[in-house]
């Protein structure tokens, strides 16, 4: 009788721990990729090298939009984004220091407008005519020149940063899905 008992508890603990295990799994996989993500490469991008100081506005703008976009940006899944430099927002007068007063819903559509679902690497973009965006339809492609919904142009600069969750190529311009 002390056995069954002990080996009941034991399958009590054991189904115990399988539930808690499973009910951690999808928090876990919202956790991000195995690696660094889209948001980590830009990050260390922006920190040395080259490219060191070009990304400030961008990661400022991503921290004051919707959390939402940072979740996502880190998340499990492919993404490619488009990533404007700082001389691009200073062509609209934003930097680091003023990004955050845009108003917050408006800000976080323009970044989702930078991002396209799944792994694009440069030669995949530039044989594309047009890039569903994850929200407010498409960017227009044509030989390397993205057009948004409002005719701007933004010029890909640098191609195919690799990260765990997706791809990065920079740009020249801030796209935009709307005016504010």
């Amino acid at each position: 009788m002390r056995r069954l008992a002990i080996f009941a508890v034991a399958v009590v603990f054991l189904f115990t721990s399988i539930s808690i295990a499973t009910a951690k799994g999808p928090q876990n996989a919202k956790m991000g990729p195995k690696g660094p993500s889209v948001v980590d490469v830009a990050i260390a991008v922006n920190s040395e090298g080259p490219f060191a100081g070009a990304f400030d506005t961008l990661i400022a703008a991503v921290l004051a939009a919707d959390p939402a976009v940072l979740e996502f940006l880190t998340g499990n899944g492919q993404r490619t984004v488009f990533a404007p430099t700082d001389d691009a927002f200073a062509d609209l007068g934003l930097d680091e220091t003023n990004v955050g007063d845009l108003d917050q819903e408006f800000l976080t559509d323009v970044l989702l407008y930078h991002v396209a679902r799944g792994r694009r690497y440069a030669e995949d973009v530039v044989a594309s005519e047009r890039i569903r965006m994850l929200d407010f339809g498409f960017l227009f492609q044509d030989g390397g020149v993205l057009t948004d919904n409002l005719g701007r142009e933004a010029n890909i600069i640098v191609t195919d940063v690799e990260a765990a969750n997706g791809i990065i190529h920079a740009i020249d311009a801030v796209v935009l899905p709307y005016l504010p």
